[in-house]
Parts: C-alpha cells; structure tokens; sequence
C-alpha cells in the first residue's frame, strides 16, 4: 500500500503518496551522515554489574539516552528485558521516548527483545526451552507458542524478537547446546520456521541465531574456531536456516561470533551477501549479535580498530549494530571522512533499516495514543500452551514398571521420598535466557513474578492421601555432601525414591549450563552422581529426574535406576508436567532430539554419522550413544506394519510417497511420533546411516490403528556433491520407520533418472498426512 512521505520538517501535502522502497530514498536523501548511522545502530541502557552479554562491561557508549537520540537512533535494545520493571510503566516510559524521536526526526526507534522462551520480561510468561520444543516433535504447537509471544511483546510496543535459534548441536558440552532444538537439521528447520511464522503472523519480526556454524565450534567451546568444512556447512549447518528463510519468509538474521576456516562471519561477504541474500533472496535486514562488530577488531584481529571493523562488517552485510553503536557510530565516521569505508554502503543499510520500519508501520506511528496498561502477560492461554508444550517434551528413557506410580501394575505406593537439588527449585525450570535466570539473578529482592510450581510441590498435589518427604541432599554444583545422611534416611523408609538432579543455567561461568558455560566432561555436576549412588544404596527403587540443558552421560543409571525421566527445562508449566507424568495422569510421549552420550570422549557424536563414524571393528571404543535419537518411551505399546511405498521408482527430482500403519497395541490412550528415516545406499560421497527425512506426532486410541502417509520431496536425501553442487542421485534408497537405531517396519524405493542438481524452486519440507 502507498504512503505518505514522513520527513524531519513540515509534513507532506495529504495527497502525496509513493511506494516504500521510494520514500525510503527520499528518507535517505535528506538524513546527514550522523543520522544515517543513528539509524543502524541500537542503544542500550544496561545496568551497574548486570552481565548478560559476553564482555558487556568492555563496550556501551557513554553518555545516557539523550544523547544517543540526538541525530535519531535505530535500535531501543532490551527495553523490558534488562532489568525488572513494571510493564505498564515501562510501556508509557516508552511511549514518550518514541514521541520525542517522531518530533525530533520523525522516525521511531525499533525496539527489539530476547524472547527465546517467551517475551524475556519480568511478569511475562516463560515457555519450556527449545531443546524441549524438539523432543516435542510439535511444530504446530511450537507456531502457537510463538504466536503468544509475538502478541505479548506487539501489545507492549516490541517489533523484532531475537530467536529463534537453528543452531544444529554437534557437541553436548557446548553450554549453548540449551537454546538448540536438536541434533537434526531437519527437525531443527521444521520447527524453527514454524517458530519464525507464529512470531510473525503477531506482528513481530523474528531473526534467525546465529548465522552459521557457532555450535560447530572447537571442543564445544563458546566463541571457538569452526573446522567443519564446506559440505558439512552446507548439508548440516546451513539447512534449517535456509528452510526458514526460503519457506519460513523470515525477516532477520544475525550473525553467529565465530569464524569459519579463519574467516570470522560477521566479516565475510560470500555467507552474509552471496548466499543469504544472492541465492536464498533474503531481503530483510542482518544484525549483528551483541558486539560482534567490535569483536572483529578485538578478539579476531582482522580488523586494525573500530572503524575497519565497522567497514568490513557493513561490506560484508551487517546492517544493524547491536547493541550499541560502538563501532558503527564515531569510529564509522571517522573511517568515511578519511575515504576508508564508502558511504554507500552506509546507505545501503540504513534503506534495509527504514524499509524494515516501513514493514512494521514505523514510519507512519506517532505514539500520540496511551501507551498499554494492563497487558496480560501470562494468561490462561499462555499457560495451556506451555502446560501441553512441557507434557509433550518429557521424556520416558527407562523403566522397569514402577511407573506410573498411580494405577500401573504395581501398588501405589504410600510413602515417596523426594530428593535432589532440583525438587524444589524454581529456577531448574529455566534456561539461562529466561528472565528468571538471566535478569532476575542479579535482582535477588524482586518476586519472580509468574507462579512455577516445582517438581516436589507438584508432586504432593499429584500425589493425594500420599506420604511425600523431601530432603535436598546437595546442592546442583558443589562438592558438600553434608546432605546425604539425610536424603538416605529418607530414602530408605519409602516406597520409592525419586531423586531430581540436574542443572543450573546460567551465564559466562555462572552456572552449569548457558551461554559460556561449557563443560570438559558430561558427568552430572557436582556429586549430583553421588548423592544418585547413594540413595540406590539403600535399596529402595529410585526414579531419576533429571531437569537439565544438555544431555549427560547417565548410563550407568539406566542400568541400574528403577526409571530415568528427562526434562529439557520444561518452563512454568514443567513442575506439573513432570509430575503427571511421574504419576500416571499424563502418557509421556516425547522423544530424544539429541542422543544421550555414552561419555564425553565420544563426543562430538551426531546420529546423522557415516558407517566409519559409528561402531566397529577398526576401534576399540563405542561410540554408540546410551539412547538414540527420536527414543522415547509410553505407558502403551505401538506396533508398525504395512510400511509401503506408492511407486518402486522415484525420478531423482520427483516426490517419495510411503504409508505405514501405526496400532496403539496397549491399553491407554497414547501419542506416538511416526519418524521415517532414509538411507544412501551408494552415493558419491558418504551418507549418513541414518537421516530424518519425515515424521508425525499423532492420538492414537488404545486398540485402534490410523495410517500416516509421508510425501517427501527427495531434495530430502540431497547432498552437496563432490564439486559442493547440491545433488539427488539416482540409486537404492532404504526407508524405515521407528527411531534413528530400530527399524520397526522398512522398505526400499530406487531413484532414478539423471542426477537432478537442486534449484532454488526445491524446498526441503516434507509433508504428513493422516488417512481419512
């Protein structure tokens, strides 16, 4: 739609309308080069000795938000999220600031947010983390929550949210491992774009993290080199952005801190330019994460200052500095009136930046109304939604039949000792970029402003006319073992023990999971192993919980705990989720989106392995993980049969159809998630054993069967050939359904006809329906 041309001085005749792209350039031609880069750069007000960003205390400009406004400004950074406040009062805080921006430049600021598991702000509603929306297999229900988030922030006068992230996990000891969705480029890109449409479909931008390879990083450290080459790069990493930007039509994208091969991201054209946006055909707006601009100069040393640095990232595609204006603000300048840096590409970000406030109707927004007062930001909807969400993700990954605790085939029992130093504890609920743990940590005398029932006080609403004794024995990452006595004591007089161990998320060394919070080993923190031990001493059963980030290497539990339940930080609605699940009211249906390790020194570990990556006869270490990717276990049973596919012949650029019968054989209603996998028998270059090539979570009724039938297009199995040209060849393709390692029903279709190259018309999404 046309409209009107917004200016800095007397406003336009009302008759005067032209497209956005040319009243941008009119914008463009009347900004200075101050206000120019005032509008590719953010503003953030942070607090005394608040870290939440990597060498936070090292940047930020001096001086207070009056100044920064002076030539106009970009980017409000965190406004809700740095600190608490109330939001009715934080919104009218907000409203004046963008009056005053409208009468000084006539353009208002973009205000972004953290929102990977909901609108990080104190009071808003806080949703399991993506590990979680991975072992959901959910997409649908990932869109809804995504949905909410994007209307609570849009309500409150945010435009762009900074998740999700597409990060594909490599290496479980990479405390970021948390914010991933699973080791699967697929099922990360399924969900994530359905994640990037719900946030979108309210009104607020999402933008993909990080753009490309940080997960893939050295010894899973943060901000280490990556040494994946270019297939892995392509075939991997690359994936589930590119579904999300192709097929999701997502409008930002930021740039991940690492380097590639020595070529740090936010400095290289061929990724940020030739590939985004010459062949994918982004055409939204890049930012930079938190003070990745600079970081070219300071810990990549590419760059000789900060205004070299600010050249090579705006060469590169960088648009938006964030959070501030360290490198992109005087040093920028500086660099152009020497004839250092061409100030084209100055205005070539700031047209991506005011086309972007276009789209979000900035440019036309006076914030002369009243602010909003009274925004619901944890409402029933909001809690139903995380509710279903925790169910779906917990995971059943062992048990011997002592669960359910109620109505299974043992007696109920009357007396359960609840141990660990997670029972009890709100804040294992949570990731590290929940406002919980990444704001309120610093604010020790603020209420946590939303209702998270813990797993022990869950339990004794679940378990009624049940005796429940709690004692936390340690604490999550401590070498105190002065609990222990009592936690056996405990123990021994009950009918069973469940023992909720795990992590806690924090940042940059301050908890045992989060953002620079990497581990050397996978061992449980702490003598969270020992405290498990000693309870299993005494004899009585135990249920392990674990509420944890990352996967860790317990099998030595599965082996010798009664039942092992894993919680991906299930969110607000965790607590009652694992409960329900403990107790029998909710059919656990989630699945591994990552393996469960069998020890660090086999990491990194991907299913997605070629034969010599797995077990065999050249090595005398396992490598094969305690359980698989897609495991998960029910209270019902499901059988396969009937696996079929409708032709026996595939061209090699056509559509792979199967059918397979899936019958809840138990005797309780159950979720089950349908996965087909395919494999490369002979290709050009190796293939994985396995691939993820569809899958479905369906209701199926106790003794009743339903038939899913998968459509899958066979730019599934492509792979970026030995010239790097992504390729389907013709050849013996093996499907199976089941999970990644157990094959519960299979066939075979051949591809044929020439090797087809994959254009920039094939999509990756496979489709699943239920038979009528």
């Amino acid at each position: 739609m046309a409209t009107p041309v917004p200016t800095t001085g007397p406003p336009p005749a009302p008759e005067t309308f032209v497209s956005d792209a040319e009243r941008v350039a009119r914008i463009l031609e009347r900004l200075t080069l101050e206000q120019k880069l005032a509008q590719i750069v953010g503003f953030w007000e942070k607090g005394d000795g608040e870290v939440v960003a990597p060498l936070q205390g090292e940047f930020t400009r001096d001086g207070g938000l009056d100044d920064a406004v002076r030539h106009g400004l970009g980017h409000l950074t965190r406004v809700y999220g740095t600190r608490p406040v109330d939001p009715t009062e934080r919104a009218a805080w907000l409203w004046r600031r963008q009056r005053a921006l409208v009468a000084n430049v006539g353009i208002p600021a973009l205000v972004h947010e953290e929102c990977l598991t909901g609108l990080s702000a104190w009071q808003a509603a806080t949703f399991p983390t993506p590990l979680a929306w991975g072992a959901s297999f959910d997409p649908e229900l990932v869109g809804r929550m995504a949905d909410l988030i994007g209307g609570s922030m849009r309500a409150l006068g945010v435009h762009q949210g900074l998740a999700p992230v597409l990060d594909v996990i490599r290496d479980p000891r990479w405390g970021r491992v948390e914010e991933c969705i699973a080791e699967d480029p697929y099922l990360v890109g399924e969900i994530g774009t359905s994640y990037v449409r719900g946030l979108q479909a309210a009104g607020v931008h999402a933008t993909l993290k990080h753009f490309v390879g940080y997960s893939a990083s050295q010894s899973g450290r943060n901000f280490g080199p990556v040494h994946a080459g270019p297939r892995e790069i392509a075939d991997v990493l690359l994936v589930p952005f590119e579904m999300a930007v192709r097929d999701g039509g997502v409008r930002s994208v930021m740039h991940a801190y690492t380097e590639i091969d020595g070529v740090p991201t936010a400095a290289d054209p061929t990724l940020l330019t030739d590939l985004l946006r010459g062949r994918w055909g982004f055409d939204g707006v890049v930012v930079a994460d938190y003070f990745g601009v600079a970081f070219l100069d300071i810990l990549h040393h590419v760059a000789d200052g900060l205004g070299e640095a600010a050249g090579l990232a705006l060469a590169a595609g960088v648009d938006i500095e964030l959070p501030t204006g360290d490198a992109y603000l005087e040093p920028l300048a500086e660099a152009i009136r020497a004839g250092k840096v061409d100030e084209a590409l100055v205005d070539r970000a700031v047209t991506r930046a005011l086309l972007q406030k276009a789209e979000l109707g900035l440019l036309d927004a006076t914030f002369e109304g009243e602010p909003p007062a009274g925004v619901e930001l944890d409402s029933p909807a909001h809690r139903q939604v995380a509710a279903r969400l925790a169910q779906e993700s917990v995971v059943l990954v062992a048990n011997d039949g002592v669960l359910p605790l109620l109505g299974g085939s043992r007696p109920a029992p009357t007396r359960v000792a609840v141990v660990g130093p997670n029972a009890d504890r709100h804040e294992a609920m949570f990731g590290c970029y929940s406002f919980v743990n990444h704001v309120l940590e610093h604010h020790p005398e603020v209420e946590t402003g939303i209702e998270v029932p813990t797993v022990l006080a869950s339990l004794r609403s679940e378990l009624v006319g049940v005796d429940v004794v709690a004692e936390r024995g340690c604490d999550v990452d401590t070498d105190d073992r002065s609990g222990f006595a009592a936690a056996v004591e405990a123990a021994s007089g009950a009918d069973v023990a469940v023992v909720v161990v795990g992590d806690r998320a924090g940042l940059f060394g301050r908890g045992t999971v989060g953002e620079g919070c990497d581990r050397d080993d996978l061992e449980l923190p702490g003598v969270q192993r020992e405290l498990v031990e000693a309870v299993l001493g005494t004899g009585t059963p135990v249920v392990l919980v674990l509420l944890t980030g990352r996967p860790y290497a317990i099998g030595w539990a599965v082996e010798r705990c009664a039942a092992v339940v894993q919680a991906f930080f299930p969110g607000e609605e965790g607590g009652p989720a694992v409960a329900g699940v403990l107790s029998g009211r909710v059919n656990p249906s989630g699945r591994l989106p990552v393996s469960l390790p069998r020890a660090a020194g086999s990491q990194p570990y991907t299913y997605l392995h070629p034969a010599l990556g797995g077990d065999g006869d050249v090595t005398n270490l396992p490598s094969r993980p305690v359980r698989p990717f897609g495991f998960g276990l029910s209270y019902t049973t499901f059988a396969y049969d009937e696996l079929t596919a409708e032709s026996a012949e595939v061209a090699t650029d056509g559509r792979v159809r199967v059918a397979v019968r899936v019958t809840n054989t138990g005797d309780r209603d159950g979720d089950e998630v349908v996965q087909l996998y395919a494999h490369d028998v002979v290709a050009s270059v190796t293939r994985p054993v396995a691939q993820l090539v569809g899958f479905r979570r369906v209701a199926v009724p106790a003794g009743e069967s339903v038939v899913v039938r998968f459509d899958v297009p066979t730019t599934r199995v492509a792979f970026s050939g030995r010239d790097l040209a992504r390729i389907v060849e013709p050849g013996d393709l093996e499907l199976w359904v089941g999970t990644s390692a157990e094959r519960a029903a299979s066939t075979s279709v051949r591809l044929v006809g020439p090797v087809h190259t994959v254009d920039d018309d094939d999509r990756w999404t496979a489709t699943e329906v239920l038979a009528p």
